[in-house]
């Protein structure tokens, strides 16, 4: 029997005093899977059962065999178990990276199809997005991939809604772009679940500076829009960049670049659509709205910070852009700190013998356990389970 998926065990932890079971999660790793976006996807689930003193969460690693699997960096990670083993599991992420297409194969396919008729939860990071694509499981539904491969899946899989945003929670969809933004899409995912006050407590946790939503944009290089076709366009653009306090004046950076005013803005309206000025003007807005969400400046400072003449003048330009005011990125309630709870202790279950216990179900029980000696563990009041909505 496979230890790692033991569902008796599981039903005995719901019979305790009623309590819901953990959400079971499966991380399905692909060849060349990128370590970060898979350490970001499950980190947060480690510090919600740290911070709550609960197993909230349980995570497994799966590949197709259940041989090691060898990440983009080079480390091979040995997972808990093949994934035609994994039963009982709530959501299934695939963890995907470099050559995605060569790393999808047949039986990946029919799991993951297997696994969503049985109405699990399933997801995709980085280039896992892909997997989900191929075995037809996001038609119809909007999705997120890393940027570099947004155009790629767009041609592919034409039924699929690719967005351009960090990630996407979509009914039992859920997909993240890579890098860092799994571990927003997770936050979110706790906060929908066990509420808000555990996923900020967990940003903190991590020196995460703000939680990212499931609204915001990835921002996709210009170099790998344009390629190396206008170098004079990537010259202007990264001047624009570099001096957004004091901002340049067009002909100072047709001079700079060795063309016309006349040149330069046709390269901006044949390339990028919009007039030289205002993609300016859109580097310095947004520019801004980092600032108000991720710093304690004033909004004249921050208006000053992005070459604005007075504060009227970027209240005005900030609403046109976003059709609200500066003030209005300052608004948000702040979550209420210092809630402490009973400390949860972990209790071995006495009715079963010695020799017939078990090891722990998942490394998340384990984690769990060596936390207990952290001043930060159990630090939250337990919360009520929510439905995913």
């Amino acid at each position: 029997m496979n230890r790692e998926f033991n569902s008796a065990r599981a039903a005995r932890a719901v019979e305790r005093g009623g309590v819901p079971r953990p959400t079971r999660i499966g991380f399905l790793l692909l060849d060349n899977f990128t370590l970060i976006a898979h350490a970001a996807a499950i980190e947060p689930l480690r510090m919600a059962n740290h911070l709550s003193g609960e197993e909230y969460y349980q995570w497994f690693t799966l590949s197709e065999a259940g041989d090691p699997v060898r990440a983009s960096d080079g480390q091979r990670i040995l997972p808990d178990a093949p994934m035609g083993d994994a039963q009982d599991l709530d959501i299934i992420i695939v963890c995907g990276g470099v050559a995605q297409q060569q790393a999808v194969h047949k039986p990946h396919l029919s799991f993951l199809q297997a696994q969503a008729r049985r109405g699990c939860m399933i997801g995709g990071v980085c280039t896992g997005t892909w997997a989900l694509a191929q075995a037809g499981l996001l038609d119809g539904y909007r999705a997120s991939i890393h940027w570099e491969c947004i155009s790629g899946l767009q041609e592919a899989f034409p039924k699929v809604l690719v967005t351009n945003r960090l990630f996407t929670i979509e009914a039992n969809r859920l997909t993240a772009s890579g890098g860092t933004a799994p571990m927003d899409m997770m936050l979110n995912l706790i906060g929908k679940q066990h509420g808000p006050e555990l996923m900020a407590a967990i940003s903190e946790m991590f020196m995460c500076e703000r939680i990212r939503n499931d609204k915001e944009q990835q921002r996709i290089p210009l170099r790998h829009v344009l390629g190396t076709s206008q170098p004079k366009l990537l010259e202007i653009v990264a001047l624009m960049e570099a001096n957004i306090e004091e901002p340049l004046e067009l002909e100072d950076l047709a001079t700079i670049a060795g063309i016309s005013r006349r040149q330069l803005e046709r390269l901006f309206l044949r390339h990028l659509n919009c007039s030289p000025s205002r993609y300016y003007l859109t580097i310095r807005v947004n520019r801004a709205r980092q600032l108000l969400r991720q710093t304690s400046m004033m909004i004249i400072e921050v208006a000053t910070a992005c070459g604005f003449v007075s504060t009227p003048h970027f209240s005005k330009c900030y609403r046109g852009f976003f059709g609200v005011p500066p003030s209005s990125e300052r608004t948000i309630e702040p979550v209420p700190r210092g809630v402490r709870g009973r400390r949860n202790v972990f209790v071995a279950d006495e009715s079963v013998d010695a020799q017939d216990r078990v090891l722990p179900s998942s490394t998340a029980e384990l984690a769990l356990m060596a936390a207990r000696g952290e001043s930060t563990y159990g630090s939250l009041m337990r919360v009520p389970h929510h439905a995913l909505c």
